[in-house]
């Protein structure tokens, strides 16, 4: 059920390249395949977003959408990642997104979505592993009317896992610390978040140079990840003889842990520390979408009911492990009219307690007029 720690081959990237352009549609569901007001609100729950928009039907039926609707980043629930990768048994670290939001999603839509993979590129010089490769798709989604919802261009970078953690490149990463006066900053920045909700945010009133309030998120703990996990899922949710069938009929994908023995699914990396130091990492580390998630989270707070995230864009540039706290900013950056539509562009970054940005990003957001 495993090819663990296998070397990259010519054969196998020959295989994923003549993959590329070819639409692919899964055999079974990723996770949702429905925004129901329940998994709305897990998902929700599971990036400690309390807009009210997003959970309570008497608050959403005032609204423009007139029900419950549900975060952009709902998404990843549907699908975060094509289920058939390739390359079993070489790692994958989610890198980065593109999104593109044409509709809003709401509760009880119904979702299918498709495939393609677009590139597969070498990187020429790396410290992390001997060799890299990332790799792009293109994901589709689209609801019970047959309508476009969303596109969600993904990019994941392919590493041979032995290689990986002898390098070790990330294994020093330093673990978090934190005095009592750090912790009262950060729970203050909990305090301080701000929803927009109801209240319009007007573009004539939007300046180049405005910053978002930033929204907070850690310290990271093992809790978090499974409250994350409970509400995106994915397709290794599954227990005892149902996920050893899964293993059976997908060889390959799953990952020996050399220290025990055990055979589970590379997601672990997420949850056990010696699973990520298997791969060269300090400890256990944040989902890429659950972070990218958190940016959404802050602009969706600023944008307030009456305005829609056009594009999402964000590289996953750092690891963010267990005890590290993260801070989702953001700043207008343009302001402009395009085919009738009031926009704004914000740079947006997720910054960890050491000052340092894990996530460089940028946004387009429509906003209403007072006209």
């Amino acid at each position: 059920m495993t090819t663990q720690h296998v070397a990259l081959t010519e054969e196998m990237l020959d295989r994923e390249r003549a993959k590329i352009g070819i639409e692919m549609t899964p055999r079974e569901p990723y996770f949702n395949t429905a925004a129901t007001r329940d998994a709305i609100r897990h998902f929700a729950d599971g990036i400690g977003d309390f807009n009210p928009l997003w959970r309570d039907p008497e608050y959403a039926r005032s609204t423009r959408y007139g029900c419950i609707a549900a975060p952009p980043c709902f998404l990843y629930s549907v699908c975060r990642a094509p289920a058939a990768l390739g390359l079993p048994g070489i790692h994958s670290w989610h890198s980065g997104n593109d999104w593109y939001f044409y509709k809003p999603v709401l509760v009880n839509d119904e979702f299918t979505y498709s495939w393609v993979l677009t590139k597969l590129v070498e990187k020429t010089r790396s410290q992390v592993a001997d060799r890299i490769f990332l790799q792009y798709h293109d994901i589709l989604y689209k609801n019970q009317k047959g309508e476009l919802v969303a596109k969600q261009v993904r990019w994941a970078t392919r590493v041979e896992r032995r290689s990986a953690g002898e390098r070790g490149k990330n294994r020093d990463i330093p673990k978090a610390e934190y005095t009592a006066s750090d912790l009262e900053r950060i729970y203050a920045d909990y305090d301080a978040e701000e929803v927009r909700g109801s209240t319009a945010r007007f573009w004539e009133d939007v300046q180049v140079g405005d910053e978002l309030t930033p929204v907070v998120k850690g310290p990271l703990s093992m809790r978090d990840m499974i409250a994350y996990a409970i509400g995106a899922g994915g397709p290794f949710m599954k227990a005892h003889a149902a996920f050893l069938s899964f293993s059976r009929r997908h060889r390959g994908f799953a990952m020996i842990d050399s220290r025990t023995g055990a055979l589970d699914a590379p997601e672990l990396v997420h949850e056990e520390i010696s699973r990520a130091q298997e791969i060269g990492i300090a400890s256990a580390y944040d989902y890429g979408s659950q972070r990218i998630s958190w940016v959404g989270h802050l602009l969706t707070n600023w944008m307030g009911d009456d305005g829609s995230l056009k594009n999402l864009y964000a590289e996953l540039r750092r690891f963010n492990i267990v005890g590290y706290t993260t801070w989702a900013r953001g700043k207008v950056t343009r302001k402009y009219v395009e085919n009738g539509e009031h926009l704004v562009d914000i740079d947006c970054w997720a910054e960890n307690q050491l000052h340092e940005v894990t996530l460089p990003g940028h946004a387009t957001i429509s906003l209403p007029v007072r006209e």
